[in-house]
């Protein structure tokens, strides 16, 4: 599950954009406040940015620069009613990975985000494997060994931070980020019940623990 920031004041614009990646498992957290906006970013782990140029209290192009120039590199696709050659120019070289002129088709958005992820995750391959493990972000199909695998939406989500960032050690908080929404309770043991299911499912030798720090792929099985 792939986790979005929406920077976008107009609601039902918002609406839209929420519930048409809904349907793709993605989850977004939605902002109509510049500056409101711009802070949320320090705060989650996003896969990527939807960001609208006009926005109450500020300006989508100088939320764009500052994020940049503070050396966050979170993909951003700019949403805008501002067509003009010149404003996409400006949008790019202001550090913006793609550019999408309103009103819009919500799978050309799904598909523009799914290959913003993709490509700051260095992939080119809409799958991702890993021993035998394979997982289609488009589809949320996972098989082991070419034999599907039945998860739970949290598992998945759990599954595909962790498949995209295979080196990483991850903190429980870090998988909670991504996981769940600001809105959303969460139970104190929920990531530890979430990688017991996956062990279970693809192994107990697929996920080890760094006691005190997380968890993180087992590095034999690549």
């Amino acid at each position: 599950m792939s986790r979005i920031l929406l920077i976008e004041d107009d609601p039902t614009i918002a609406d839209g954009i929420i519930a048409g990646l809904g349907q793709h498992r993605m989850m977004v957290d939605w902002f109509s406040d510049a500056k409101l906006g711009e802070m949320a970013i320090h705060e989650g782990v996003f896969d990527a940015v939807l960001l609208d140029l006009t926005l109450p209290r500020g300006d989508g192009m100088t939320i764009l620069s500052n994020w940049r120039a503070a050396k966050i590199d979170t993909p951003v696709l700019i949403i805008t009613a501002r067509d003009a050659i010149a404003n996409r120019v400006a949008g790019l070289n202001a550090g913006a990975d793609d550019y999408l002129v309103k009103p819009f088709a919500l799978d050309e958005v799904v598909a523009r985000i799914q290959a913003l992820i993709r490509r700051s995750q260095g992939r080119s391959d809409p799958e991702i494997r890993y021993g035998k493990v394979s997982f289609s972000p488009q589809t949320q199909q996972v098989s082991y060994d070419g034999q599907p695998v039945d998860l739970t939406v949290k598992e998945i989500a759990v599954l595909e931070h962790m498949l995209a960032h295979p080196k990483q050690v991850h903190s429980r908080a870090s998988l909670e980020d991504k996981v769940y929404g600001w809105q959303q309770d969460i139970e104190s043991n929920a990531i530890e019940v979430h990688i017991h299911h996956l062990r279970k499912k693809l192994g107990n030798e697929f996920i080890l623990t760094k006691r005190g720090i997380g968890y993180y792929l087992n590095p034999e099985l690549a």
